[in-house]
């Protein structure tokens, strides 16, 4: 091999991360003018780049607005761009998603919304239901953040106490017709768990979503367990007749991404093989997983041969019980490094496509043979911190993080165990 093990694994990121850039994507799914009107709504870390896209591309006249992450804007001439809080929601979500419903209200059916779509939209749209307060969805995203749900199950309890998601935002938008244009960020690729569906018709109810709720010990506020226990959270169904003018296309998917990075180890001389696209569970038990597979090819060239990488993407989760600052990506690297005990020629990257970690401005890390061995050396007890949820402090330390900024996209985890 003649690059080094950590400049191949960050090459495969970046193939990845560029793989779904809306600037490549976008212009290839224009629909052709409405006889009316043209409003470009969006919310998720990438919306501000997939309206850029859009701005650029469409000769006609349009109009609308996009809510992004803070510090994700983009330059935009015609869609107004707005900023919030992801994880945990603001109130500058709420409002933005108050004025998305505003600009496609009183529509007819010779107009069209275009809903640009992308991981990261159910925090920055956070319209509570009637009786609900922006601080009540504040305390319900930490809970799901901590409870170990599945993305699947926080979003199904979000869209069951939301003012804009499950089928709402399509239903707001009738008779006029809309396109959404979806970046996904799920296992899966159901676009009802994209941003929790707020074009799509919703097949889960009220009683599905407090089923989650009990599942997981989840302290809803009182105002919240009642518009589960009642029913008046229910969501739009998908035989709803509002949402037959609703149409969705998927521009960027994990596959794609993971397929783009196969193709750069490729280009190096490595066989990659993707183990799936769509993994979950738990992050630490997903990387013992993967150490034992790891360690059985390195060991004795079978199922695949060496040298290669193993690829993976999905959603794994961290139910945090430490003080740590979690992260499912450095979690599941922390987790792998342990099992592996330092073995020779394995060496790993695991990181987030959308640039953040968890809560943290990084996106992962890297993990090389002697990476327990450098943590020792300088105090760090990398069971103990594993432990306590916070991965994060012990890659830090060891300049071992793996930080991008905004990458304006957001096609969820990303895992590479190269095996030389």
């Amino acid at each position: 091999m003649t690059i080094t093990p950590r400049v191949l694994l960050r090459s495969m990121f970046d193939a990845a991360v560029a793989a779904a850039q809306p600037a490549r994507l976008i212009p290839a799914h224009l629909p052709p003018p409405p006889e009316g009107r043209l409003v470009v709504v969006g919310a998720g870390k990438g919306s501000a780049a997939m309206a850029e896209a859009f701005d650029a591309a469409w000769a006609d006249d349009l109009s609308g607005l996009v809510v992004t992450r803070y510090g994700y804007a983009r330059p935009c001439r015609r869609i107004e761009i707005i900023e919030a809080a992801h994880p945990v929601p603001d109130e500058a979500g709420v409002a933005a998603a108050g004025r998305i419903l505003d600009l496609v209200s009183g529509l007819g059916p010779d107009d069209l919304v275009v809903f640009l779509l992308s991981g990261g939209g159910s925090a920055l749209l956070p319209l509570p239901l009637p009786g609900l307060t922006i601080e009540d969805k504040q305390v319900i995203n930490r809970a799901l953040l901590n409870s170990g749900a599945t993305i699947s199950e926080m979003n199904c309890v979000r869209r069951h106490l939301s003012a804009i998601k499950g089928g709402r935002l399509a239903a707001a938008c009738h008779p006029a017709r809309v396109l959404t244009l979806a970046i996904s960020d799920v296992p899966g690729d159901d676009p009802i768990d994209i941003a929790s569906g707020p074009t799509i018709g919703d097949p889960t109810t009220c009683a599905d979503a407090l089923a989650i709720v009990e599942r997981y010990r989840i302290a809803l506020p009182v105002a919240a367990q009642r518009l589960l226990e009642s029913g008046c959270g229910e969501s739009v169904k998908p035989d709803d007749p509002r949402l037959a003018g609703a149409e969705t296309r998927l521009i960027a998917t994990p596959e794609m991404a993971l397929r783009a990075a196969a193709a750069a180890a490729a280009r190096a001389g490595i066989d990659a093989h993707i183990l799936g696209d769509a993994i979950e569970g738990e992050a630490r038990d997903v990387g013992k997983v993967t150490a034992g597979i790891a360690r059985f090819v390195a060991d004795h060239g079978e199922p695949l041969a060496r040298p290669c990488v193993l690829l993976s993407g999905g959603e794994t989760t961290v139910t945090v019980r430490g003080n740590g600052r979690g992260g499912r990506n450095v979690e599941f690297l922390l987790a792998l490094g342990l099992s592996l005990a330092g073995h020779r020629g394995i060496h790993a990257l695991a990181a987030d496509t959308d640039g953040v970690d968890g809560r943290e401005e990084i996106a992962g890390a890297f993990l090389a043979p002697d990476t327990l061995q450098r943590a020792w050396s300088q105090g760090i007890n990398p069971r103990r911190l594993l432990d306590d949820n916070d991965a994060h402090s012990l890659f830090s330390a060891l300049g071992d993080s793996v930080i991008t900024g905004p990458t304006l996209t957001n096609v969820n985890d990303f895992r590479a165990i190269l095996i030389e």
